[in-house]
């Protein structure tokens, strides 16, 4: 398996100050660099403490040059609030910047707040998400690009920096929806999960996808789907099922149900039950691997739910778990020869 961390950017009650919040998850990322680690996967959020993180390009190449081994991924940007040749070219950039080591995860976004600040509706953010999603990958693998749709159009433009990693970066779709899932698949997109699916629908997600996959023409070799998992780990089962259940509170009060209008407390009591990976670090490898065999999850983008759990899946379940092969590779068509991740 191969193993990232989904790296939020959290100010719970602005107990301390932000630059110290971002001091902090850079030292994170500096443990995983040299931890076997493959990816951090930086989230994109606005207008909310959960995650002060506006910028991936930003903050992703300040990673860069405190990094040496570890991939840069988006997770995700939030394409529909991009122009997407902006979008094209930052990400570009941030390839060449670090060395080829980017991967591009794309979603649409799903808070409210941002929807009606950055104008546009949840409804709307679908296509210009969608829109986004095909333009970025057609600049990338083309020399010059020409697009006419129902939000964007331009006629022969030549974007520039192209990826250092060519055709492009490795990439996925966030796919929560089954219409999401459908419509990664139609277009040859790789897909990444979510971390709020108990693991049987990621299951059932995961075989609907390389099943749409196929009957649409496009190859499965090669291709992984990094799936976020939340994770809680204590010195005992007991302690690590209040880490959860903490945890889970927080997740809940910040943006799953900020607002409360469905039941909390039946809310939490799922994302303990059948959500969050807990309990000592013995018993969540256990997990782990019966997902591996199980589902096929391959690749675990961890969201730690305490920093301590943080330093035990680091020392105690990446080590017996991560897999030494290679970086990820782009899988080739063989009707076009281009690549769709």
């Amino acid at each position: 398996m191969k193993f990232g961390v989904l790296q939020f950017f959290s100010w719970p009650d602005r107990r301390i100050s932000l630059p110290t919040v971002y001091e902090r998850a850079l030292q994170r990322i500096e443990i995983m660099d040299r931890g076997g680690y493959d990816a951090i996967w930086i989230t994109e959020h606005h207008f909310n403490d959960y995650s002060v993180c506006p910028s991936i390009p930003v903050m992703g190449a300040y990673v860069a040059a405190r990094t040496r081994n570890l991939h840069i991924a988006t997770g995700v940007t939030l394409a529909a609030f991009y122009h997407p040749l902006r979008l094209a070219e930052e990400v570009a950039l941030l390839d060449i910047l670090s060395g080829g080591r980017v991967y591009w995860g794309a979603g649409r976004g799903f808070d409210p707040k941002e929807f009606r600040t950055f104008g546009m509706t949840p409804e709307e953010s679908y296509p210009r998400f969608q829109e986004a999603v095909d333009i970025v990958m057609s600049a990338w693998r083309n020399e010059r690009i020409t697009y006419h749709g129902k939000y964007f159009s331009f006629e022969n433009i030549e974007v520039l920096p192209k990826p250092l990693q060519q055709p492009h970066p490795p990439m996925w779709v966030a796919a929560y929806s089954p219409t999401a899932v459908e419509w990664a698949a139609e277009h040859g997109y790789s897909i990444m999960l979510d971390p709020h699916s108990p693991s049987s629908l990621i299951g059932e997600k995961m075989t609907t996808w390389r099943t749409l996959l196929a009957e649409h023409g496009h190859g499965i070799e090669g291709r992984v789907i990094p799936t976020v998992r939340l994770v809680a780990i204590g010195h005992t089962d007991s302690e690590a099922a209040n880490v959860a259940r903490e945890g889970a509170k927080w997740l809940l009060r910040t943006y799953v149900n900020p607002g409360g209008e469905r039941d909390s407390n039946a809310l939490l009591q799922r994302y303990v039950d059948s959500i969050v990976i807990h309990g000592t670090a013995d018993r969540v490898e256990e997990q782990i691997r019966r997902l591996n065999e199980e589902i096929h999850l391959d690749y675990m983008i961890a969201a730690p739910l305490s920093h301590e759990t943080f330093i035990s899946f680091t020392d105690h379940v990446v080590p017996r778990l991560a897999s030494s092969e290679p970086a990820i590779r782009q899988p080739r068509d063989s009707a076009d020869k281009t690549v769709r991740y």
